[in-house]
C-alpha cells in the first residue's frame, strides 16, 4: 500500500472536521440494546406473559427516550422471535404454537448431544470447577424459591456448557433457543420442582466429570424430554403490566 495514504492530509483536516457528527450513534445503539435486553429478560424471567402488548409510546416513556430507538429494539426481538410485529397492531410478546414448542425441544435435544460430546472431549479442570460454581449458585436460588433468578439459571447451565469450551456459535444458538423455551414453559408448562430440574442438571455434570458420554448424553436427553413432557399444552397468557415488567431495568 502506498505509504501517503496511510498519512493523514493536514491541510484538509481543518475543513473536514466532518468525523464527530457520527459519535451520537453509539448512545443511541446503548438504548436500543437496553431496551431489547430488557424486554428479553421480562419475558424469561416470565414478567412479561405470551400476548402481552408492547406499546412503543409507553415503552419510550419508560426509558426516556424516542419511539425509534424502541421500533428498532422490537425489531430486533422480531428477528429472535420472541415479539410478533403485526401491521396496524403493533408488537406483542410472541405466543408459541404446541407445534413450535414440540420442534424448539426436538432442535435443542439434537444440539446438546453434540454439546454433552463436545464437552467431555474439551472440557479441562477449570471447566468443571466453574460448572460447579453454577450449580452451586443455582441450588442455592432454588433453595430460595427465587422464581426469577432460577428462570435465569436453569437456562445458563447449558448455555455455560458452551461458552466454557469456546464454542461460542452454539453458545448463542442455545441461549436464543432458552429463550423461546422460557417462553414457552411460560404458556405450557405445569407446576414442577424447579429442585428437580437443577438435581438433574447435577447427575449429568457428575457424569461429565468422569467422561462417560453415553451416561451424559442418556441424561440430558431425559432431562429434556422430561421438561417437554411436563408441559400441559394449555396457554396460560394473562400480561404483566409494561411498566412493573420493564421499570427496573429503566436508566
Amino acid at each position: 500500500m502506498n505509504a501517503k495514504a496511510l498519512t493523514p492530509n493536514r491541510g484538509r483536516q481543518a475543513a473536514e472536521p466532518k468525523p464527530a457528527a457520527a459519535a451520537p450513534a453509539a448512545p443511541e445503539q446503548d438504548s436500543t440494546q437496553t431496551i431489547a435486553a430488557a424486554i428479553t429478560s421480562a419475558i424469561i424471567e416470565h414478567r412479561l406473559a405470551p400476548g402481552a402488548k408492547l406499546t412503543e409510546q409507553k415503552i419510550a416513556a419508560i426509558y426516556g427516550v424516542s419511539r425509534t430507538l424502541v421500533r428498532q429494539a422490537l425489531f430486533q426481538l422480531a428477528r429472535d422471535h420472541l415479539v410478533t410485529l403485526e401491521p396496524a397492531r403493533g408488537a406483542f410478546v410472541s405466543q408459541p404454537s404446541v407445534e413450535e414448542a414440540q420442534q424448539v425441544f426436538a432442535v435443542r435435544r439434537m444440539l446438546e448431544q453434540h454439546l454433552v460430546e463436545e464437552f467431555c472431549d474439551k472440557a479441562t479442570t477449570a471447566d468443571f470447577r466453574a460448572m460447579r460454581a453454577h450449580l452451586k449458585l443455582e441450588q442455592a436460588v432454588v433453595g430460595r424459591v427465587d422464581v426469577t433468578g432460577r428462570t435465569r439459571l436453569l437456562g445458563d447451565f447449558h448455555v455455560l456448557m458452551a461458552e466454557r469450551i469456546g464454542n461460542a456459535v452454539l453458545a448463542q444458538i442455545l441461549s436464543e433457543l432458552i429463550s423461546r423455551c422460557a417462553l414457552i414453559t411460560l404458556m405450557y408448562q405445569s407446576s414442577r420442582a424447579a429442585q428437580h430440574s437443577s438435581d438433574e442438571h447435577v447427575a449429568i455434570l457428575k457424569a461429565l466429570e468422569s467422561r462417560d458420554v453415553k451416561l451424559a448424553k442418556t441424561l440430558m436427553e431425559a432431562h429434556l424430554c422430561e421438561t417437554e413432557n411436563s408441559l400441559l399444552y394449555h396457554p396460560r397468557t394473562s400480561s404483566a403490566d409494561l411498566t412493573l415488567a420493564l421499570a427496573a431495568y429503566a436508566a
